[in-house]
């Protein structure tokens, strides 16, 4: 009797403490680089400075200025201006959001003011708060310090 209701328990606890044990994943040819995302108290957030994704000394954090996929001059990066291959953002509904990337003219850049992504216009930009995306209200949106669903990134494999 205990043993079932220590497992009926962890069963309904599992999702409300780590919700991302149940998230969606890259493509097969892409490499998981955490949860973009305001909230600090997820594990694999990007905003969380003790986690793997977030910690500026993991080499798969986009927070690493040294690293893949922070420094300003690799191609893969979110901080290189010109950076032409930076991590797709995917959400939790699987809808694809974009490159977040700081090159403000790539048609897919998050950066880019006039693109699908980037317009605060656009149903499908992070910077629009009016959106699904880009509400700071959102359980899907990365602007939710509260977020349970933020959206993943992924980088393109070699």
């Amino acid at each position: 009797m205990k043993l079932k209701l220590i497992l009926t328990a962890a069963l309904i606890a599992l999702p409300i403490i780590s919700p991302s044990a149940f998230a969606q994943s890259c493509d097969d040819d892409g490499e998981y680089l955490g949860r973009l995302s305001a909230n600090p108290f997820l594990t694999d957030s990007t905003a969380n400075k003790f986690g793997p994704f977030g910690n500026p000394y993991s080499s798969d954090s986009i927070e690493n200025p040294y690293g893949q996929y922070g420094s300003p001059y690799s191609a893969t990066s979110v901080s290189n201006p010109y950076g032409t291959d930076a991590p797709k953002i995917i959400a939790a509904d699987g809808q694809y959001l974009g490159r977040l990337s700081a090159n403000p003219y790539d048609s897919d850049s998050v950066s880019n003011p006039y693109g699908r992504y980037g317009s605060p216009y656009s149903p499908t930009s992070i910077n629009n708060p009016y959106s699904q995306y880009g509400s700071p209200y959102s359980p899907i949106s990365p602007n939710n310090p509260y977020a349970t669903k933020p959206p993943i990134l992924c980088a393109d494999e070699e």
